[in-house]
Parts: C-alpha cells; sequence; structure tokens
C-alpha cells in the first residue's frame, strides 16, 4: 500500500472517529504533497512524500522549541501532537547502532578517508536514511569520523 494511499485512508477513519487534531494534520500533509506535485510537475512517491514529511515533522520540532522557550506551552502541546500524527506514517526511526554501522559501512564502501569525501558518502547514506534518522546528525557524525 502505498504512502498516499495510506494517508487517504487515515483521512476516512479520522473523520469517521470526529478525531479533528488528527484530520487537520492529515489534510495539512496531503495538501503540501498536493501542492509538491503541482510544483514539480511529477506525480508523488514515497520517497518525496517521506521526504515531505520529516520536513514537516522538523518544522514543528523547531516550532516546539520556540513556543517553549517564549512561554507558549498550549502551543507546544498542539505542535507536539501534530508531529506525534505525522511520525505515525513515517518509517521506524533507526537506532543509534545501526546508523553507525550504516556510517562505517557507506565510508569502508566508497573508500573516504578525508572531509573531501563527505559528498560521496552522504549522497550514499541520504536515501538509506531519509525519514530513518535525522539528517543533521547523521552530518555531524560523518564529519567526525572523517576527521579522526
Amino acid at each position: 500500500m502505498s504512502l498516499l494511499s495510506q494517508l487517504n485512508d487515515e483521512m476516512k477513519n479520522a473523520m469517521r472517529a470526529k478525531d479533528k487534531l488528527r484530520l487537520g494534520v492529515i489534510r495539512m500533509a496531503l495538501s503540501a504533497i498536493k501542492q509538491a506535485e503541482i510544483d514539480h510537475n511529477t506525480a508523488a512517491t514515497d520517497d518525496n512524500i517521506i521526504a515531505l514529511l520529516t520536513k514537516m515533522v522538523k518544522q514543528r520540532k523547531e516550532s516546539i522549541k520556540m513556543f517553549t522557550e517564549g512561554g507558549r506551552d498550549e502551543l507546544a502541546a498542539k505542535e507536539a501532537a501534530e508531529v506525534s500524527a505525522i511520525e505515525d506514517f513515517l518509517p521506524q526511526p533507526l537506532s543509534a547502532d545501526e546508523i553507525n554501522q550504516l556510517i562505517a559501512d557507506t565510508i569502508t564502501n566508497t573508500g573516504a578517508s578525508s572531509m573531501a569525501d563527505m559528498g560521496k558518502v552522504m549522497a550514499v547514506l541520504k536515501p538509506l536514511m531519509q525519514g530513518k534518522a535525522d539528517m543533521g546528525a547523521v552530518s555531524g557524525q560523518v564529519r567526525a569520523t572523517l576527521n579522526s
């Protein structure tokens, strides 16, 4: 079952359950997917949808941080609920051990030995980890590994 059809099915379930928060989040995600299809003139694939949902989660986590710093706990709680609703559609996150193993294997397979090779390593890792790990943190780990 494709991710798009899963989102559509869950939207119907949220309507039946009268779950306004989840329904709103799913509609927002479907709207963003449709807008990306129009902007790029392509059909949505699971990889594109995962990238878009990951971006939505990242935006909301930044908002949670800002709302918490600003003392707006009720808005932070709403954003946190949206994050959990979106994360239901993302693949299971990789463990720290799995991430470290993928990084080590990729560095070995690409023959990377210095920071000049970081682009090659990240180009291989990104499709493997998209939506399953924070790519900023992965980039930092790759950088630290290549510098040592």
